[in-house]
């Protein structure tokens, strides 16, 4: 340890009592980190790239402070989708101090990354008050039953009005109006679980009608629409 002169020339004064850290909510237990190995939780970071084109929801699983599991999850950007498959082999694991000084290529996962860390390391995490925390496959069953994330399209024109062109339900196929042309309900077709069904044999038209649903006033419709061509 080098010191200037100016600290070599000072007297030495006692610091006082140490009280360590303030405990931090993790899986149910109050735990005072000074580790990396103190950290554990599950939780989520949400980033953004420079030009703000795209944005990323990176989720971890983290058990004494190694990643177990990773969930990415991304938008609005065709280059950060393989970006994310390259940070879903390489961050499980790491460790967390690890993984906040990777370089996964994209910005906006880059920024998942220190947000998510921000959280985790002040006990901001989804299973801080979780005896246990959670299972690994947590970051699956967020998913759902289709698997897909969770993705809402909606567009509009002062013009033309509003389309909606997907929902958390699936794919937007048509649009109830009711007599003033204001929307009353949807349909949509759930695409994991029409994928499902064509795995299992089903043929594709028959795949599609069965993965049809409907969602508000739709059957009290006026007209229906196509999103997408009207």
């Amino acid at each position: 340890m080098v010191f200037s002169k100016e600290v070599e020339k000072m007297c030495v004064v006692a610091q006082g009592p140490n009280h360590g850290p303030s405990p931090i909510p993790e899986e149910g237990k109050w735990v005072r980190a000074k580790e990396i190995t103190d950290i554990s939780g599950y939780t989520h970071g949400v980033g953004w790239c420079a030009p703000q084109q795209g944005a990323c929801k990176l989720s971890l699983n983290i058990k004494n402070g190694v990643i177990e599991e990773a969930l990415i999850e991304t938008l609005g950007c065709s280059g950060m989708t393989h970006s994310a498959a390259m940070a879903a082999e390489i961050l499980p694991g790491k460790t967390i101090l690890e993984a906040l000084n990777t370089d996964m290529v994209c910005d906006a996962i880059n920024t998942a990354m220190r947000e998510l860390f921000l959280q985790i390391a002040y006990g901001r995490s989804q299973s801080a008050f979780s005896e246990g925390g959670l299972v690994i496959g947590a970051g699956m069953e967020d998913l759902g039953k289709g698997e897909r994330s969770m993705v809402g399209t909606m567009y509009g024109t002062r013009e033309k009005g509003v389309r909606y062109l997907e929902m958390t339900e699936g794919y937007c196929t048509k649009m109830a109006l009711d007599a003033d042309n204001q929307v009353i309900g949807y349909e949509y077709v759930s695409l994991g679980k029409m994928t499902d069904l064509i795995k299992k044999g089903i043929s594709p038209n028959e795949a599609y009608e069965a993965s049809k649903g409907t969602y508000g006033r739709f059957a009290e419709a006026v007209r229906y629409i196509d999103p997408r061509l009207e």
